[in-house]
């Protein structure tokens, strides 16, 4: 372990495996617990009651908050799959209580862009998940096996995505949303929105998880019908002329404001709309909240 430097806010004994190395510089917070043959590089700091299981490889300047619990094979902080990456300082900040299964990758910022991934407390990756350079991930979100999200994506608070699914870079995904398993989904995804399909199509609102924030009844009825008429485009209408629409509405509900602020803002990215033109798709938006 050399001269790696030992926090003791408290009490907890903090171990390292015999096995492992941990490089001059790297900071360990109190009851940090190191296996077998993992590697901690030397601008790594590791937040109280860390556990990396067996190895685990942390690199570059990659910040794990208190609680994470990481299990094997997973790399963190590895330098951006990027051609124009040449070695510039970028980061990596996990937060608190965060779960990160079996081979598991997340990769530091590009220099030109936000400089540092960031991923949210209390999420959840599952085994063989990616996360690519320079990402925004909210809090409580949660990943399924191989689910792979490209550079630049933003996810925010409380989403899932399905096994398997991918997201194309510069991709938004609302919170609340849900991704379907095996899912491409090219374009941003609106809060509560439900993404389904080889090619990700729209298929209605995430109703489970609405309940599950706790919302209302009349909210999510509420927001069901606010989000078809934001997607009745025709006659001239466009996506945004009838969020703005929505936005001007003194009878919008603050939950069909958050949708339409979030199709107003700025994006590189279209929007994942429904399959048929006018009308969300049934499917999961049908539940007995009619």
């Amino acid at each position: 372990m050399s001269n790696a430097h030992i926090l003791t806010a408290d009490q907890l004994a903090t171990t390292v495996h015999p096995s492992a190395i941990v490089e001059d510089g790297a900071v360990l917070g109190a009851g940090v617990r190191i296996g077998p043959f993992c590697h901690v590089g030397p601008q790594a700091v590791l937040g109280d009651r860390v556990e990396l299981m067996t190895h685990v490889v942390v690199q570059g300047r990659t910040e794990l908050g208190e609680g994470c619990r990481v299990y094997p094979h997973a790399v963190l902080g590895g330098e951006p799959q990027h051609v124009g990456y040449k070695g510039e300082d970028t980061g990596l900040v996990v937060g608190k209580n965060t779960v990160i299964r079996e081979g598991v990758t997340m990769h530091r910022g590009m220099p030109d862009a936000r400089a540092v991934t960031r991923v949210g407390e209390n999420c959840m990756f599952l085994a063989y998940s990616h996360v690519a350079h320079d990402c925004l991930i909210g809090d409580n979100v949660l990943f399924a096996n191989n689910v792979m999200i490209g550079g630049h994506c933003t996810i925010g608070d409380r989403v899932i995505m399905g096994g398997g699914a991918a997201l194309h870079q510069f991709c938004r995904v609302g919170h609340h949303a849900f991704i379907g398993g095996m899912a491409g989904v090219e374009f941003d995804v609106i809060p509560y929105g439900m993404a389904l399909g080889g090619r990700a199509h729209l298929g209605g609102l995430n109703i489970i998880g609405m309940k599950r924030s706790g919302m209302p009844r009349s909210e999510i009825h509420a927001l069901r019908h606010g989000v078809r008429r934001l997607f009745a485009t025709g006659d001239g209408k466009t996506l945004r002329d009838n969020a703005s629409e929505i936005m001007a509405d003194p009878s919008s509900t603050e939950g069909i404001k958050d949708i339409a602020s979030f199709v107003l803002s700025d994006s590189k990215r279209k929007f994942t709309t429904p399959r048929e033109k006018g009308v969300l798709a049934s499917g999961s938006d049908s539940s007995d909240e009619s």
